[in-house]
């Protein structure tokens, strides 16, 4: 009976790995006593069809505590009102509050990339903000940042936040898609503090970039047919000798990312894949979605599957191994969710979440190049010897 007892320590691992190994960046440092110079902050919104989010995104920018920010919202050819909601909000605190009409999608861009560059050109300001219209941001966010981008002596600050799941759908399957992104980051601080540029990342819902160093790499251009555009950013600002910080706002920073199945299931199939591969030496890309694909069936499919299975057959073996298993994986997953902000109980129904994130990844799989989002389709160029780095 030793046997299947040993057979759940991969599982034990995982726990291990997120008890001890896992890390979240430190939480930004308090609103400073402004009293010297204060650069001018251009925070800079893309948004196509948004108008499910961008007045509660765009009314917690404007109420900024910082002294000197002006906000550019993009409005890359929306067909739902995003433009007139916006134009309707008043700027508050922020020195000017402007829509930019979005201008037709050129040739070898894609949509992000190319609103963003547009909002760039439409800015004055010294430091660059690049924030989604599905965030929400706590007032002293912006000071904070700006504070951590000095204290740390960066010229790209990226920020982590909370995730606002609101569905059930959200709070099995975002869960899911997070895990990923912590096996292959577990330390982010550490990891933005490597040498290494493939070991780079950052979030794009906010980016804070001095404008020198923004412009030195290229800014949107330089990475104006990526899908994983914030990835890129990062790993150019590391090649070219940069300095990249990541820091946390987890009651600062709130993001709801997608508000259905059919959002979360649109939304990750378009980058998960391609994002991950993009930070993979060329000689692993190949092998990285295969075994990606069967360590998350094997960790967190298998065992439920085969549990009324050797229930029915009789097996004392396999039933003694699958229920270890599936034991520590719904304590992996409570921990996890509780981290997230969800109640725990929620780690009880990992298989059905993991259900759906297999499905995903095996989309993006299969979809390779092939990208859809908001409406737009785009064929990608393959990923060079070194990910498409110019």
């Amino acid at each position: 009976m030793w046997l299947p007892i040993l057979l759940t320590l991969p599982w034990v691992g995982v726990l291990l790995f997120f008890l001890f190994v896992a890390r979240l960046p430190r939480e930004l440092p308090p609103p400073p006593v402004h009293g010297g110079r204060i650069p001018l902050v251009s925070v800079i919104v893309p948004a196509r069809n948004e108008a499910a989010n961008i007045e509660t995104c765009v009314l917690s920018l404007v109420a900024s505590t910082y002294p000197s920010f002006e906000v550019v919202v993009v409005d890359d050819r929306s067909e739902d009102g995003t433009a007139d909601l916006v134009r309707a909000i008043p700027r508050h605190h922020a020195r000017d509050l402007r829509v930019v009409p979005g201008q037709e999608l050129p040739v070898a861009w894609l949509g992000k990339p190319w609103a963003c560059h547009q909002g760039v050109a439409a800015s004055t300001g010294e430091l660059l903000l690049f924030t989604d219209a599905d965030t929400r941001h706590a007032p002293d966010l912006l000071e904070r940042a700006v504070a951590a981008l000095e204290e740390e002596s960066a010229d790209l600050l990226t920020v982590v936040g909370r995730q606002i799941m609101e569905t059930t759908w959200e709070r099995l399957v975002q869960p899911q898609i997070f895990m990923v992104m912590f096996f292959r980051f577990p330390d982010l601080e550490r990891t933005a503090e490597s040498p290494h540029w493939r070991e780079a990342i950052a979030n794009g819902q906010y980016m804070l970039f001095r404008r020198t160093a923004y412009e030195a790499i290229g800014g949107h251009e330089s990475v104006r047919q990526e899908v994983a555009e914030d990835l890129a950013l990062a790993q150019r600002v590391k090649r070219a000798g940069h300095r990249l910080r990541i820091r946390g706002a987890y009651d600062g920073l709130g993001t709801r990312m997608y508000r259905s199945l059919r959002g979360l299931v649109e939304g990750w199939s378009k980058n998960l894949v391609v994002g991950g591969r993009q930070t993979l030496p060329p000689w692993l890309r190949p092998l990285a979605p295969p075994l990606s694909l069967a360590a998350g069936v094997g960790l967190w499919l298998v065992p439920p599957t085969m549990l009324p299975w050797a229930l029915a057959a009789g097996s004392p073996a396999a039933l003694v191994w699958a229920a270890a298993a599936c034991a520590i994986s719904v304590i992996i997953w409570s921990i996890f969710v509780h981290r997230m902000g969800l109640s725990a109980a929620y780690g009880l129904l990992y298989p059905i979440g993991a259900a759906v994130g297999t499905y995903i990844f095996v989309r993006s799989w299969v979809r390779g190049r092939h990208v859809e989002w908001k409406g737009r389709s785009y064929v990608l160029p393959p990923l060079g010897p070194d990910a498409r780095q110019r």
